[in-house]
């Protein structure tokens, strides 16, 4: 197999010699899409749909394909349940998707909703409707296509991990990603497929287990990681476009006379260059419209630029995780809050002035509601070792804190790397009873915190207040925040 790396160029500015000409298939690859606009210049479906319709201008076969995680989250989507990122896509001409695990953020229902509106092909081999003992949503389990002289095979496969909740889920059933591939490889093969392409929502560690049990699969078009990511495993090419479009991937692949798999990669910048195409533009602006002014009412405003990064977010102490907890745990009247940081969203840094109840929304999309739990110190200090157990890695459930400090030590084993936790002064007392907020989610044994799962709760999902209503009660009763990194999280 070979791989070529290009630099990037127009399909109209390529040299006739170029190799990647005589490719019958561009496959168009963008993953972790939550804004349909673009952000800081970057992104924007209607520039995606622009870059797609000037390579089927040229002459070229491109294939635009998501690998999950579009649905939610972002501000429109805590209004419109994802609705429109399927109408958005839809415009930009998306041929092909597979399922991430936001997903399943809404439940069944509204996922098999958005699935029934959207025009394009679903792959998912691995989300059964237990009802029906089928792929979910009409979806087909692996498709086989013609390019040229290539039949090429593709099977879509989404994690199955904590990240998504077991009350999310509903009627439906994940099976493990490789089984499904192990059942389906040999089904692509017996339909002649010469080259084979994974559409894939998984961590990278799995996308790289999956082709070193099935080298066959020529390429992995994949999702999950925020940031892009192009690597040969086993001879399997695996990319990542980094998220919400700031990126497209772009792989052209042909098949030669002897059989030998040719795979031409470039990577894409989405930005001011690339015009918007005029009737994905409208869909978009629509949508843009119809949110209406309530959410660009400004109920504060912040001295400070607020950090959001999510790599940051996910491996460390950031000052808004601080303002985000402290919220939860005043909001509750709570000792301790402890935030899971992937549900602090935005993966930016949101500049110091007015906040917006957009920008707030922005910042914790979720809908998520924040409960309050009686715990002793010993499961206070397991839900902390939880948090940390994916360091160095950065990970959605890293805890931003509220109320304690503690020192991290990512070196040591896991289940031993949390020491030092002070709570009001004091060292944690491993037989004390403390009170503790956390998300819904968390509560609910989301992102590993399975040992919140059996606690008390004094403040439970249907009575807790929403996640971002403390934020927004905090923000307006002292109308200007200045929160700061205090080393309420030393790593060491």
């Amino acid at each position: 197999m070979l791989l070529v790396l290009v630099a990037p160029v127009s399909a109209q500015d390529e040299e006739p010699s170029s190799p990647r000409q005589v490719a019958p298939l561009t496959i168009l690859q963008i993953n972790d899409v939550y804004s349909t606009v673009p952000i800081d210049g970057m992104g924007g479906l209607a520039r995606v749909a622009t870059v797609k319709a000037r390579l089927a201008a040229a002459g070229r076969t491109p294939l635009l394909m998501i690998a999950g995680d579009f649905l939610s989250p972002s501000v429109a989507s805590s209004i419109f349940k994802g609705e429109q990122m399927v109408a958005a896509l839809g415009a930009a001409g998306l041929d092909m998707a597979t399922l991430g695990n936001h997903e399943f953020d809404f439940g069944p229902d509204v996922l098999l909703q958005r699935m029934a509106e959207a025009k394009w092909q679903w792959v998912v081999s691995n989300v059964i409707d237990t009802r029906t003992n089928r792929p979910v949503g009409g979806a087909v389990p692996y498709v086989v296509r013609t390019f040229g002289r290539m039949k090429v095979g593709f099977i879509g496969l989404c994690l199955d991990g904590d990240e998504i909740n077991s009350d999310r889920l509903g009627f439906l059933k994940l099976v493990d990603p490789l089984e499904a591939a192990a059942e389906y490889l040999p089904m692509l093969k017996r339909e002649g497929a010469t080259m084979i392409v994974a559409i894939t929502h998984l961590p990278f560690a799995d996308d790289r287990r999956l082709v070193q049990r099935f080298p066959e699969i020529n390429l992995v078009v994949g999702g999950h990681e925020h940031y892009p990511i192009t690597a040969v495993e086993n001879q399997t090419l695996i990319t990542k476009a980094g998220s919400d479009a700031r990126f497209i991937g772009r792989i052209d692949l042909n098949q030669r006379t002897d059989g030998m798999v040719e795979r031409f990669f470039e990577l894409i910048p989405v930005n001011a260059t690339i015009p918007d195409e005029p009737t994905a533009a409208a869909v978009i602006a629509s949508y843009e419209t119809r949110l209406g002014r309530e959410l660009d009412l400004v109920v504060g405003r912040s001295t400070v630029d607020l950090d959001a990064d999510s790599v940051r977010m996910r491996a460390s102490e950031t000052n808004l995780g601080n303002m985000v907890a402290d919220a939860m745990r005043a909001d509750v009247g709570a000792d301790i809050a402890i935030a899971n940081s992937g549900s602090i969203r935005g993966d930016r840094v949101y500049l110091a002035g007015p906040l917006a109840r957009r920008t707030l929304v922005a910042m914790l999309p979720f809908g998520s509601v924040v409960c309050k739990l009686e715990m002793s110190g010993r499961d206070v200090l397991t839900a902390l070792e939880n948090g940390v157990s994916r360091l160095p890695s950065s990970d959605g459930r890293f805890p931003q804190v509220s109320g304690l400090t503690m020192t991290v030590t990512p070196s040591a084993p896991v289940g031993q790397r949390v020491s030092n936790v002070v709570v009001g002064g004091a060292a944690l007392d491993l037989t004390k009873t403390y009170t503790v907020a956390a998300t819904d989610y968390q509560v609910t044994g989301g992102d590993g915190y399975s040992i919140f799962t059996s606690q008390r709760q004094l403040v439970s999902h249907e009575t807790g207040p929403l996640q971002v209503g403390t934020l927004e009660k905090w923000v307006t009763t002292r109308g200007s925040v200045s929160p700061a990194k205090e080393n309420r999280i030393v790593i060491r």
